[in-house]
C-alpha cells in the first residue's frame, strides 16, 4: 500500500470532519442566541455543542494537523519553503485559532453568558467556508 495516498487519505477524512463541525457548530449557536430564554432548549443546545465540540471537532482537528504533518514528512520538508504551502499553513493555522474562538463561545453559552444575537452567529457561520474556498484553491492550483 501507498503510505502517501494513506495518509493522504486519512488527512482528507480528518479534514471532511472537522469542516463538517467548523460550518455546524456556529449554526446550533444561532439556535442557541434564539432560544437562550427557555431553560430546557437552551440545555438541549448545550449538549448538542458538547459533544459536537469535544467528541468530533477537536478529535478531527487534531488528526487533520497530525496527518498534514505526516505528509509534509513525506513529501519532504523543502516543500515548507513554498509560498503555496506557507499561505496553506497560515490560512489552516487561521482555521484553528478560529475553532478555538468557537470553543471559547461554546463556554460562555455553557455558563449562560452569552451576549452575542442570532445574527452574529450567522454572519461568523461564513468564515470557515472562506478559508476553505482559499485553502482548497491554494493546495490545488499552487499559483504563488
Amino acid at each position: 500500500m501507498n503510505l502517501y495516498l494513506l495518509l493522504k487519505s486519512l488527512h482528507l477524512i480528518s479534514v471532511i470532519s472537522w469542516m463538517a463541525g467548523l460550518l455546524y457548530l456556529p449554526r446550533i449557536f444561532v439556535y442557541h442566541a434564539e432560544n437562550n430564554s427557555e431553560p430546557k432548549v437552551s440545555e438541549i443546545f448545550k449538549t448538542m455543542e458538547k459533544k459536537l465540540y469535544f467528541y468530533i471537532m477537536t478529535p478531527a482537528m487534531i488528526l487533520s494537523w497530525i496527518f498534514g504533518l505526516f505528509l509534509i514528512h513525506s513529501i519532504g520538508f523543502k516543500q515548507l519553503g513554498q509560498t503555496w504551502m506557507i499561505s496553506k499553513l497560515v490560512l489552516v493555522v487561521l482555521l484553528s485559532f478560529y475553532h478555538l474562538y468557537l470553543g471559547n463561545i461554546l463556554s460562555k453559552f455553557r455558563l449562560d453568558q452569552n451576549s452575542r444575537s442570532h445574527k452574529f452567529y450567522r454572519y461568523i457561520n461564513e468564515i470557515p467556508t472562506l478559508l476553505l474556498i482559499l485553502i482548497v484553491f491554494i493546495v490545488i492550483f499552487k499559483p504563488l
